[in-house]
């Protein structure tokens, strides 16, 4: 397969990458003040929602081959964004978030959503 994008020789050079590596991150962080009763729900969901962005972005990489599988796990982890969007709100009404951290973190979402937006429609230049 050859690379035709200077900028982006695998899944960690991509900017979406990165900043849900930054997000599961900050999640993590945030969400070591959730309460305990919290741990085997709303904290395990929204770590894992939030992990699991990155790792359908690497591994939408690793089908480039195939445009449509390509697009397809990028589709998974956009809607893994909406998830873990939901479960912010959901922290955010139950008090374990303040509104600006809430806040930041939907838009951090938002932005990795729409460099997605941006791979996906351009996803040719991605795959052979």
């Amino acid at each position: 397969m050859t690379n035709r994008l200077p900028y982006a020789s695998n899944y960690q050079d991509l900017l979406a990458y990165q900043k849900a590596l930054d997000l599961s991150n900050r999640i993590f962080i945030e969400t070591k003040g959730f309460p305990r009763e919290e741990a085997y729900s709303l904290t395990d969901q929204i770590r894992r929602s939030s992990r699991s962005v990155g790792a359908q972005i690497a591994e939408a990489w690793g089908k480039r081959r195939y445009i449509k599988h390509f697009v397809s796990k990028l589709t998974d982890a956009s809607a893994e964004l909406f998830e873990t969007e939901h479960w912010l709100l959901i922290a955010f009404r139950c008090g374990y978030l303040n509104r600006e951290d809430q806040q930041e973190l939907m838009k951090v979402c938002f932005q990795i959503n729409k460099l997605i937006g941006g791979i996906i429609n351009k996803a040719n230049l991605f795959c052979d």
